[in-house]
């Protein structure tokens, strides 16, 4: 069955219908090489898949270089983390995921297209962490958010409405282009170039939505669209759950225009990327870092689909002046290297 895969096509589609169940086999390999040894590795990973009532996760197996002991456990937006350190001095650090899930039949669920924000703000008062995911933060870009929110909102519009026109606005107005941004980049300068990958629009998205009063956060996962022309196959993929009136959460992916269905495998939710960062740490040691990704989805037809991402570290780690030893962070996804204040 092959699915539309832009919003005006399907978005409000009234007949339910059944997707297909699948198997995927995803393969996930963050490698960290560095020049000369390290001690004192302390990390976090969220790559932890999101069961829910259409995924089923029926294998899942976390390896890391030195076979640490994993410690797990929930964060403030519910999501299960690990946490591990290496002492000993290394030159690699190697977190290999392999998973394997089934996305259960499930029906598309047919949206409220009745509800403003009037109700909406009913529904949320007295929630604080719905209020936090609802309060707009990106005062920089006030003026081209504004922008945008006057194109897509009105009053007496559906909730849904906004949130769809939100989403088809960004598709159609930026560009998707790999490498030219980082997770540093910020909001109001991808509103400036409009150009940018999956996290950037999402980043978008929710300042948008945020701006207008509606909650939204981050999600951070996988897509398997198998084929279907959707952009963002293979490495990590980020869309935006909405909290609206009777359908709560409802996950929406600006990069390819479409309600998000069980092709999209969550990892971890959040107020924005850094809730939601795959892998982060320190480390110790003055050496130079290389990052690289691999992920592999394959499909039950046999097909697979692999990208490895060598990931740009911009810069160059100082010299140290007085001391002989240095902290650096890294983090999984991004494409600069900090040092730690």
């Amino acid at each position: 069955m092959n699915f539309p895969t832009t919003l005006p096509e399907f978005i409000f589609h009234t007949p339910k219908f059944l997707q297909l169940m699948s198997v995927y086999k995803i393969h996930h390999i963050t490698k960290y090489k560095y020049n000369k040894p390290v001690t004192e590795s302390v990390n976090e990973i969220k790559i932890y898949p999101i069961a829910g009532p259409d995924v089923e996760i029926l294998f899942h197996q976390v390896e890391i270089t030195n076979t640490p002991e994993l410690m797990q456990a929930i964060d403030y937006w519910g999501n299960r983390f690990g946490m591990f350190n290496i002492m000993a001095s290394h030159e690699e650090l190697v977190i290999e995921s392999k998973l394997r899930i089934r996305a259960l039949d499930t029906e598309i669920v047919e949206l409220d297209t009745d509800s403003t924000l009037k109700d909406l703000n009913i529904l949320i008062a007295n929630k604080l962490q719905l209020l936090e995911l609802a309060q707009y933060a990106e005062l920089d870009a006030e003026a081209a958010i504004k922008a945008i929110a006057d194109v897509i909102y009105s009053p007496e519009k559906p909730v849904s409405a906004i949130v769809k026109d939100c989403c088809e606005y960004i598709y159609k107005n930026f560009r998707y282009i790999k490498g030219i941004t980082n997770i540093e980049t910020t909001v109001s300068e991808i509103l400036s170039h409009r150009s940018g990958v999956c996290q950037d629009f999402a980043h978008v998205m929710l300042e948008v939505l945020r701006y207008i009063g509606i909650p939204a956060r981050y999600v951070s996962g996988y897509i398997c669209p198998n084929k279907n022309g959707m952009r963002g196959e293979g490495a990590t993929h980020a869309w935006v759950e909405v909290f609206m009136p009777n359908n709560l959460w409802t996950g929406i992916d600006p990069t390819n225009n479409v309600w998000v269905t069980n092709t999209h495998i969550r990892l971890a939710v959040g107020r924005n990327f850094s809730d939601c960062t795959p892998m982060k740490g320190t480390f110790k040691g003055n050496a130079k870092q290389s990052l690289s990704v691999y992920v592999s989805v394959g499909y039950e037809d046999g097909h697979t689909f692999e990208e490895l991402t060598n990931v740009r570290l911009d810069g160059t780690l100082p010299e140290p002046e007085t001391v002989e030893e240095e902290v650096y962070v890294h983090v999984f996804g991004e494409q600069q290297q900090q040092q730690q204040q």
